[in-house]
């Protein structure tokens, strides 16, 4: 049973769990560590960039940039960028911990990103490079798709529920969605996606479908498959009980004991042939 934790506010400000407050602090960590170290420490930008996201080198073998890019943000000059990432989770992701609890929640946050940029990395090899190098920048990173994830999940686990959006603006579920969906639109359309791309936070969106509700979808048709699974294990051992069965020579006589018991019964001990009384 996942634990509750109270997503109530102190002064009307949300309660992060400690899955949340392990996801905030870490961001914010790393985002120090290299604005810290390149701006005022003299740190080289090559390591920024060693862990960033990037394609083609991720399918030539450096698969930890698609694990790492996450965690990174704009070191220098940008600030709304890892901003936007703590305040979008800060703000919709305690109710979604506080309802699924804090494993559930970080794997979440965590597939969620693999989803995003792995749907960004499929859609770069499927279309044009004239168009790929138009959506997918050269190094992609950032956990901003992770929030149009955890958007989605939450209009879905909390369908009918209100959100003061920008503080003020009361939008139901099913509006938070149309205003996130919009949003990323009005994104790619001004071509206006930032160091994380134009794909990644539509992945972000479908992430939050396939991975959010209760149960989610990936989750039920695991349960499917694992259902028809089942069944047809038992059908083979079914199978294979009645081929043991006529392996082992013995045949089942059906009602041999009924004809036994009419042979057997004292009624009959005193007739004759045709019914009559033996003297």
């Amino acid at each position: 049973m996942a634990r509750r934790y109270d997503d109530g506010a102190t002064a009307g400000l949300p309660r992060p769990g400690p899955g949340l407050t392990l996801a905030l602090v870490t961001l914010l960590a790393v985002w120090l560590v290299f604005a810290v170290g390149i701006n005022w420490g003299g740190a080289p930008e090559s390591l920024f960039w060693l862990l960033a996201g990037d394609t083609s080198r991720i399918l030539h073998g450096e698969v930890w940039r698609l694990f790492t890019a996450p965690f990174l943000h704009a070191p220098s000059q940008d600030v709304g960028h890892i901003l936007t990432t703590l305040f979008g989770l800060y703000f919709l992701s305690p109710s979604l911990e506080s309802h699924w609890g804090k494993n559930r929640f970080l794997r979440f946050l965590a597939g969620s990103a693999l989803v995003a940029y792995g749907s960004q990395m499929l859609v770069e090899l499927l279309v044009p490079d004239t168009l790929a190098a138009r959506l997918v920048p050269g190094p992609w990173f950032g956990a901003v798709p992770v929030v149009s994830a955890v958007s989605v999940a939450w209009a879905l686990s909390f369908r009918g529920r209100t959100i003061n959006l920008m503080f003020v603006i009361p939008v139901s579920s099913r509006g938070l969605i149309i205003f996130v969906a919009l949003l990323n639109v009005m994104y790619l359309i001004a071509q206006a996606g930032g160091p994380h791309g134009l794909v990644a936070p539509f992945g972000g969106m479908l992430a939050g479908y396939l991975l959010g509700g209760s149960p989610s979808p990936m989750r039920r048709l695991w349960l499917k498959l694992r259902l028809a699974q089942l069944d047809a294990e038992a059908r083979r051992e079914a199978a294979d009980k009645k081929k043991r069965i006529r392996g082992s020579g013995f045949q089942v006589i059906e009602g041999g004991k009924k004809e036994k018991e009419r042979d057997s019964d004292p009624g009959d001990s005193g007739r004759g042939p045709n019914g009559g009384w033996l003297n």
